[in-house]
């Protein structure tokens, strides 16, 4: 699995799993524990949750499946990157340091590899950063970054004492939804801040893509391979949904597709990039 550093030297899987819609039923816990326990055995190493995603029951799928393994011996603690995210509501300076609790508890952590700030409230952003700093300070966190920020809102983070220390930003990026490259993305890699991408197949629709099937037929892929290693190629992060193992399988699978020039040049035309400012896609 390739990796990709973090701002302060944290090497990141290029491609890990996300938790979205998990746990807010007790009759697929099951199965989604079980698909996360697979994804571990298949090489999985980096997860994505968030306090939000089933008021905290992603959060305990995620940390039982995750004990569970590295009870087994199956995977070391060192060997695993783990997101989540604060609400916005939640994201006063206390508000901060006490769902980082509630979350690490859920997930049976003693850290949070990467804290992020799910999107802007109405609670001042400096408070947020001085109780991101705090949990970092305590080792409760490794790093802390923002999601769902557009460039307004990471210029006004960077102008703020501790603002720099925003790891990554993680947005909805995908090859039908390419508006940050406008100005969002260039101004992350010029200020070295990682970008994750969410929904990078589009909650599914990409991968019945019927304009992507000529080119992936001639790949030996499918389209939503496609759609995985065109992000493998921009250097970013990509944390799509899987339950079921064959679609853990191909998504892995997708991190060894290589795509040359022409590959590159025919995506283009099919998902051409933006010409002016859009705004921030969002779910």
């Amino acid at each position: 699995m390739r990796k990709l550093r973090l701002p302060g030297g944290a090497q990141v899987p290029a491609l890990g799993l996300g938790t979205w819609r998990m746990g807010e039923s007790t009759r697929a816990r099951h199965g989604e524990v079980t698909a996360i326990r697979r994804a571990v055995e298949l090489g999985y190493r980096l997860f994505d949750t968030a306090e939000m995603y089933g008021e905290g029951g992603a959060e305990e799928v995620l940390g039982g499946a995750l004990a569970d393994a590295m009870r087994a011996g199956e995977v070391a603690r060192d060997e695993l990157f783990i997101v989540s995210k604060v609400y916005p509501h939640n994201a006063s300076r206390a508000g901060t340091l006490a769902a980082c609790e509630r979350s690490r508890k859920r997930l049976q952590l003693d850290r949070i590899d990467l804290d992020l700030l799910h999107w802007r409230g109405t609670h001042p952003l400096g408070e947020t950063v001085d109780g991101f700093e705090r949990l970092e300070t305590q080792g409760r966190i490794g790093q802390w970054g923002v999601s769902n920020f557009d460039t307004d809102d990471m210029a006004e983070l960077w102008a703020m004492a501790q603002g720099t220390q925003c790891a990554a930003n993680q947005v909805y990026y995908s090859l039908s939804e390419r508006g940050i490259e406008f100005d969002l993305l260039p101004w992350l890699r010029e200020h070295g801040v990682a970008l994750m991408a969410y929904c990078p197949i589009d909650q599914g629709t990409l991968a019945r893509a019927k304009a992507l099937q000529p080119l992936a037929q001639r790949l030996n892929a499918t389209p939503a391979q496609l759609a995985l290693a065109w992000l493998q190629s921009r250097e970013v992060i990509a944390i799509p949904k899987a339950v079921q193992e064959q679609h853990l399988r191909d998504n892995l699978a997708a991190t060894s597709l290589q795509l040359d020039a022409a590959a590159l040049s025919e995506l283009a035309a099919l998902f051409p990039p933006p010409r002016k400012k859009r705004p921030l896609a969002m779910t």
